[in-house]
């Protein structure tokens, strides 16, 4: 995945730099809250204070909120944009790579492969940019800080926070390990499908001359069905994550309050100003231990997302790092047109222990008409493959001057 963020060009990586940059605004616009939340309760339960105050705090309060929002709908159009740019750049420089692929890599890859690769994986790594941007960088600074806000005042309380985020980044956890590996079966199986289907396409007129139309569903629904249910294993694990984090944070903020109370019981009655702060300190460590499993959700929203994406970053890289078998030809001035010359020719097959060709040597002139003949898999086809240079030959020179 880090590969293919080079592929990100000078404006999307400015575009991005002020994205974080509008995060940190949110974020700090965010954790604002739970201090004016505090000076509320303070407010509202002392005798001396004013409707003004209050208003005036709640007015606070509602900036600050607006402000967020405003800053996350900025942030949201950069990250589309970002994205965008990201998506087109890597889909270039895959279809430009695989321009420059011979036979040989076409049929380590396959055609339906390669197809799925340049649409399917790179549009799972751009929804992957599009929301993980955002989240990637709010979650975890907002959890950190919130952490950093709490971590002092009641270690009780912190203790029991820090057991439920141990719970549940463990589920995460778990859910990840269980669950990668499929998705890189998934991928498989989707190249698969797409084989058949384009298999049957191409030779639809063959399948109808031969009454095959039963054989070739039945081909499809078999791999079709192992595709849904590989997919809904998976579904079905991510399903457990959310509802998970929504019980932890509920359940969180019933047993804070409910700790808390007895915190609270415990300060002497006649201490008025001291029972005030510790309950306001409790409602204040209840808002931001939410922010907390908040965070939480957040990524399990880009967990989701994210074995994919890494399953296609990888199957992108594989081939943008691959280097094409056929050479780049050098050339040279000729009077001649149209001749095509064999010196000294041999050649293999990756995958042959032993050369289909051997030592040919031959020129054929402009107008002249020269024949191949022998028995089948004698390396006719190869000898011709090697003219239109879908090889490169192992050994020898391919002479040819363009024009007839």
């Amino acid at each position: 995945m880090l590969k293919l963020l080079k592929k990100l060009r000078r404006k999307e990586w400015l575009m991005a730099l002020l994205c974080a940059v509008l995060v940190l605004g949110q974020i700090y616009f965010d954790l604002r809250l739970p201090d004016y939340m505090s000076n509320l309760t303070v407010l509202i339960n002392s005798p001396d204070s004013t409707m003004s105050d209050i208003l005036n705090t709640g007015a606070e309060m509602l900036g600050c909120k607006l402000a967020s929002a405003v800053l996350c709908v900025i942030c949201g159009f950069l990250t589309a944009k970002v994205a965008a740019g990201f998506g087109y750049s890597v889909r270039e420089a895959v279809f430009n790579k695989i321009a420059d692929f011979g036979q040989q890599e076409m049929m380590s890859f396959s055609v339906p492969s390669l197809i799925n690769r340049t649409t399917n994986d790179i549009t799972q790594i751009q929804m992957l940019v599009a929301m993980g941007l955002q989240i990637l960088i709010k979650s975890p600074i907002m959890a950190v800080w919130a952490v950093i806000k709490i971590i002092n005042k009641s270690w009780t309380l912190s203790a029991i926070t820090a057991g439920f985020i141990a719970a549940l980044l463990a589920l995460m956890l778990v859910i990840i390990v269980v669950v990668l590996p499929r998705v890189r079966r998934v991928q498989k199986l989707t190249d698969n499908i797409n084989l058949i289907a384009r298999e049957n396409l191409t030779g639809i007129n063959v399948v109808h001359a031969y009454n095959a139309e039963d054989y070739q569903n039945q081909k499809f629904e078999k791999a079709n069905i192992t595709l849904m249910k590989t997919q809904l294993f998976n579904q079905r694990a991510f399903a457990v994550l959310m509802p998970s984090v929504t019980l932890g944070m509920n359940a969180l903020s019933l047993i804070i309050y409910w700790v808390g109370a007895a915190i609270v019981n415990n300060v002497s009655a006649a201490d008025t100003a001291l029972r005030l702060t510790t309950f306001s300190n409790i409602v204040v460590f209840g808002t931001y231990a939410t922010y907390v499993i908040m965070s939480i959700m957040m990524m399990v929203m880009i967990i989701m997302l994210m074995p994919a994406a890494q399953v296609s970053a990888q199957r992108i890289n594989d081939v943008l790092s691959t280097k094409p078998s056929l050479r780049e030809g050098a050339e040279a001035g000729s009077p001649e047109r149209g001749t095509v010359e064999f010196k000294d020719v041999s050649f293999r097959y990756p995958s042959s222990g032993k050369d289909v060709l051997s030592n040919i040597s031959f020129k054929a002139n402009r107008g002249e008409t020269i024949a191949f003949i022998g028995a089948t898999g004698s390396g006719k086809t190869t000898l011709v493959s090697l003219i239109a240079r879908f090889y490169d030959a192992t050994s020898g020179e391919v002479w040819w001057t363009g024009g007839m």
